[in-house]
């Protein structure tokens, strides 16, 4: 079982994808990013999935898909109207479809399964949970929506604190809840995604850190930072402005006891004394396919051996 967030997570889930059976490989989507825009419903976390387990991804922008077109934008952009969040015209299709499909009164969870099996993708896609939950950010004016403070304002504002609305009725997806329960869940991997932003609020959803503990997996980590610095996005900026140690210690630290172990980059050697789990250490950076892949057996070998520990 593996808990992702966006473009990180996305690129372990692939790799995961192809070194597990794809009926081994369950994945567990924030959804706390997601919000409606011109009417549609977006869920980006789900998308860049999506798209990255099929091939469809778009390799320059880490979201969105590939060979993408933009006429929609200029369009909508020419009329004055809002043309913030940049929607592409292959993209927009998907958004289209699942509104519709959600104004039916089908599911989250089962759009995605659809929409998932019709992109030939093997492996099960779940969003954490079908109930709306929606992040939320206070900064010097006050408290604005994610995708506001994330996409419009190019993280530019200072974060004071994080709300996850609506986290408190939210349920778990049954697949999850079930998996856990099985006890035959060999790992539960935490991606490399913004500990903040893209995992807490999975772990936020009522339950869900106990039945983690209670489900006897191993629980690995993998570190979001390299050297100080993410990857991609603001996990390193909002960890100063919220007063945590912008680095792979500080993010387990913010996990706390859930870890069992922890994979960090070689460039984050130094710092492992302070972190309260079983430490690998190996190349975090997925730059090739073959990085996604080395690293997923890397996560799923550490994951191994503290089982056996038990």
């Amino acid at each position: 079982m593996a808990l992702s967030g966006g473009v990180g997570g996305a690129k372990l889930a692939l790799g995961l994808s192809r070194v597990l059976p794809a009926d081994e490989l369950l994945v567990v989507a924030n959804t706390g990013d997601d919000f409606e825009h011109l009417g549609l419903s977006i869920s980006p976390d789900i998308d860049t999935l999506t798209y990255a387990l099929a091939g469809i991804d778009n390799p320059a922008t880490g979201w969105g898909r590939r060979d993408e077109t933009w006429s929609f934008m200029d369009s909508i952009g020419a009329l004055g109207g809002e043309d913030w969040f940049r929607l592409g015209d292959r993209d927009l299709a998907l958004h289209v479809e699942r509104t519709r499909r959600l104004r039916l009164g089908q599911t989250l969870s089962e759009v995605t399964s659809d929409i998932c099996r019709r992109l030939g993708i093997g492996a099960r896609v779940v969003p954490m949970s079908d109930d709306r939950v929606r992040t939320r950010v206070r900064g010097d004016a006050g408290w604005i929506d994610f995708q506001d403070y994330f996409v419009r304002q190019q993280c530019r504002p200072v974060v004071h604190e994080l709300a996850f609305d609506g986290v408190m009725l939210a349920r778990p997806h049954a697949d999850i809840t079930a998996a856990l329960r099985s006890g035959d869940v060999r790992a539960v991997i935490v991606c490399p995604s913004n500990p903040f932003i893209s995992v807490e609020p999975i772990l936020a959803i009522p339950g869900m850190r106990d039945a983690i503990k209670a489900s006897g997996a191993p629980v690995v980590a993998v570190s979001p930072i390299i050297g100080g610095q993410a990857v991609k996005g603001p996990t390193a900026k909002m960890m100063r402005e919220l007063g945590l140690e912008a680095g792979a210690a500080g993010v387990a630290a913010r996990y706390g006891d859930l870890l069992d172990g922890y994979i960090v980059d070689h460039a984050d050697a130094d710092g492992i004394g302070k972190i309260g789990a079983r430490v690998t250490i190996a190349k975090t950076l997925m730059t090739s396919l073959h990085d996604r892949e080395t690293l997923a057996r890397v996560t799923l070998d550490a994951a191994d051996a503290l089982a056996l520990l038990r």
